[in-house]
């Protein structure tokens, strides 16, 4: 499902990868860990297309992404991955339900079909009754789960988790966890999360280590 070969990135004269190759099947769950300054968020973030390698190749479902303009890298962004932070990035102007709903209406489907598919997912992540509430009127754990909503509603194959539970408290982290247990059971899809969490690590498939630039 995901295929990283030979990956370099630095920043002006500072080398943060130096040449990762790693690979990740369909359905597994992955964590990835490391010393702060490791370069894990650059990682993800170039799996995720936010960002470019310097040289190297990236490949999701078989495709290179590497090879992608920026019209079709958008494209492929918002139909194959879906993204949870740390910061939960909310449109505090909007309700949980319009939050999820974006992605959706993004890839052009109709209102209806988008509401369809936030409810059901509302539903799943047992938040149905906080869908018309603002951001602001969430719990932590809460605003969690509805980012996690808004990463799923295009079904993507893959999703990236960059420190998923860094702001939560032991028992939401705890329940966000098991969520993904629950989610790829349900759907089969891919998950790469970045981590300092060991408890999530261990529960992880995989736990993948990064150190001076490589894995």
């Amino acid at each position: 499902m995901i295929r990283v070969e030979n990956v370099f990135k630095s920043f002006e004269r500072l080398q943060i990868l130096k040449g990762i190759n790693m690979s990740v099947a369909r359905g597994e769950i992955v964590s990835i860990v490391g010393a702060s300054g490791a370069g894990k968020s650059t990682l993800l973030h170039i799996i995720g297309t936010l960002d470019k390698p310097n040289s190297g190749n990236v490949f999701i479902d078989g495709k290179n992404t590497s090879t992608m303009t920026e019209n079709q890298l958008s494209v492929f962004r918002n139909q194959k991955i879906g993204f949870v932070f740390q910061f939960h990035n909310l449109l505090s102007e909007f309700s949980a339900l319009e939050n999820v709903c974006i992605p959706a209406l993004v890839s052009k489907k109709t209102k209806k079909q988008a509401i369809l598919l936030a409810e059901e997912l509302f539903d799943i992540l047992q938040i149905k009754d906080r869908m018309f509430h603002k951001p602001s009127e969430l719990s932590g754990g809460e605003q969690q789960r509805v980012a996690v909503a808004r990463a799923l509603i295009n079904q993507p194959s893959v999703i990236l988790a960059d420190e998923p539970s860094g702001n939560l408290d032991s028992t939401n982290a705890k329940e966000l966890h098991n969520l993904f247990f629950q989610l790829r059971e349900r759907y089969n899809q891919t998950f790469l999360i970045v981590t300092h969490n060991e408890e999530l690590a261990q529960m992880s498939d995989r736990k993948l280590l990064i150190k001076d630039g490589i894995i």
